[in-house]
């Protein structure tokens, strides 16, 4: 069943692409935005191009930010000594909301995925070392706070071989996440736990 009208089913076509939007959540959701006043929507769409001209990524940590340099990286209130490797920017969400680290992140931007065509070379690997490796860098501690799935785990353990030479401690959240959860869809509590009681992976 479709929509008589051409546009709104254009509409509904571009929804249905958005993550876990189905059919009926994208006609639902292009009938809202016909009930929305023209201002509305107006700002909707502003707000969506404006995404997309003005975010990129931090130049130090690859996390979302609308400047060069992130919040979370130019503040002079995190550590810098430590630095949490995380898949993707809505686990630094994740974990800010804990109120647990107080250190810096850096992004990796997926995990290492043979089947999906993910290799090493497609994160944001480079760049770790490349911080790390600096003459007047401050870091001792990296925390691999990747979700605990098969290409997590594979991708913790190669980045943990890779940082080995640079003789810095490199622990990993403890298991307090179930196996298989992502990290996004953890609970407050777990993941304050799992800072807290993180598992070493190497030592200086």
């Amino acid at each position: 069943m479709q929509f008589a009208s051409e546009s709104v089913e254009i509409l509904i076509e571009q929804f249905s692409k958005l993550p876990t939007i189905g059919r009926k959540s994208a006609r639902r959701l292009a009938a809202h935005v016909l009930k929305m006043p023209k201002k509305e929507v107006s700002q909707l769409a502003t707000a969506l191009l404006e995404v997309k001209e003005r975010v990129r990524a931090c130049s130090v940590c690859r996390n979302i930010t609308d400047t060069e340099i992130c919040i979370i990286c130019s503040s002079s209130k995190r550590a810098v000594d430590m630095v949490c490797v995380v898949q993707d920017p809505e686990d630094i969400l994740a974990l800010e909301r804990t109120g647990e680290y107080r250190g810096t992140y850096h992004v990796l931007g997926g995990v290492i995925s043979p089947l999906d065509g993910v290799g090493p070379d497609d994160l944001n690997i480079r760049s770790l070392l490349e911080r790390i490796g600096k003459p007047d860098s401050e870091i001792s501690e990296i925390i691999l706070a990747i979700s605990p799935t098969v290409e997590g785990d594979t991708t913790a353990f190669y980045l943990a071989q890779l940082l080995e030479p640079f003789g810095i401690k490199i622990t990993r959240l403890a298991r307090g996440i179930p196996v298989g959860l992502t990290l996004t869809y953890a609970d407050e509590a777990t993941l304050s736990r799992a800072i807290a009681g993180r598992d070493v992976m190497s030592e200086p």
